[in-house]
């Protein structure tokens, strides 16, 4: 069984991915698994918190839409899943491949071989956002003049 950091991240990886790259992983194992579904895909709103200066004290930005779906795989491991949007599908697919790189056959190989690259590929795409946002940044200063 992963640590819960480990599953946090995996959770954030796979719902920031494309639902067709998704559907690609959960197609391409072989033998193909099986899952039940414990809480139907349904979708909803959601309240968006944030903090005054990234720091400061709570306030709501607003809501936004949420998908979310919970399955249970053949080896008994339940897999969540809550994705941005109202993505039914993708829902259940974070939820299916969250129970499966819990612990079973297909855990090692998910997380080498999904896993590992779209986080490569989101923080690649996340520094080039980082990036373009520095290079517009301007340093404001006062300048004493002498009397």
């Amino acid at each position: 069984m992963e640590s819960i950091d480990a599953r946090k991240s995996w959770l954030a990886v796979l719902a920031r991915a494309e639902r067709a790259t998704l559907e690609a992983a959960v197609i391409g194992l072989s033998p193909r698994p099986s899952w039940r579904v414990v809480k139907p895909a349904e979708s909803g709103l959601a309240m968006v918190r944030g903090r005054a200066g990234g720091t400061g004290q709570q306030f709501n930005i607003g809501e936004m839409s949420v998908a979310r779906c919970v399955v249970q795989v053949e080896g008994g491991a339940v897999g969540v899943g809550y994705v941005a949007g109202r993505d039914k599908r993708k829902a259940e697919l974070v939820a299916v491949l969250d129970a499966l790189l819990q612990d079973g056959p297909f855990a090692e190989r998910l997380r080498r071989d999904l896993v590992a690259p779209l986080a490569q590929g989101q923080e690649a795409a996340r520094q080039r956002v980082l990036s373009k946002a520095a290079a517009t940044k301007v340093d404001f200063f006062t300048m004493v003049r002498g009397s």
